[in-house]
């Protein structure tokens, strides 16, 4: 009998992910679909058998106008979450339902700010957004902490450094 195959956080990988993106930010410098859909099943919990994901690559000022419209928040950020589900528990058997939207001129910026490849912390964001939409959040500490810690796992196992790892002086 095969075991069942397994995400990076050592949970069940789901039996079917349907993703879709839209690069509309006229960017060129952007991970493939495949890289996208690798990161994305990597971050998939146990909770989800099948997913549905739109992720759209945007300019950044559609990000501004989105976070925005959405969070209140007048400026660009590196990536957003909209779960069909948001601030509901997942109902069983339905699939995980959601957008992730990236501002693709944040990403580079913060990518070269850091130090960082562009594919690492696209992998990087890519996690922490489909965390988000499976009911994720760092809003306290706590929170933080285990949403931080589950990021690193995922991202380890994908071959990618520690994102929260602090660079040695």
């Amino acid at each position: 009998m095969k075991s069942a195959k397994r995400n990076p956080a050592g949970q069940r990988l789901a039996e079917r992910l349907t993703l879709t993106v839209e690069n509309r930010s006229g960017d060129t410098d952007v991970p493939s679909r495949a890289d996208f859909a690798r990161w994305a099943r990597a971050a998939l919990t146990g909770a989800f058998r099948t997913a549905e994901v739109s992720l759209t690559l945007v300019d950044d000022d559609e990000g501004r106008a989105l976070n925005r419209d959405w969070r209140g928040k007048d400026y660009a950020t590196n990536v957003l979450s909209f779960a069909l589900n948001e601030g509901e528990a997942p109902l069983p058997g339905l699939p995980l339902i959601g957008d992730i939207v990236f501002a693709t001129g944040v990403v580079a910026r913060e990518a070269a700010e850091q130090n960082k490849a562009l594919d690492a912390h696209y992998a990087h964001l890519t996690v922490h957004g489909m965390l988000h939409l499976q009911g994720y959040d760092h809003v306290d500490d706590d929170e933080a902490e285990a949403m931080e810690a589950l990021e690193s796992v995922i991202l380890a196992r994908l071959g990618y450094a520690d994102p929260y790892a602090e660079e040695a002086v």
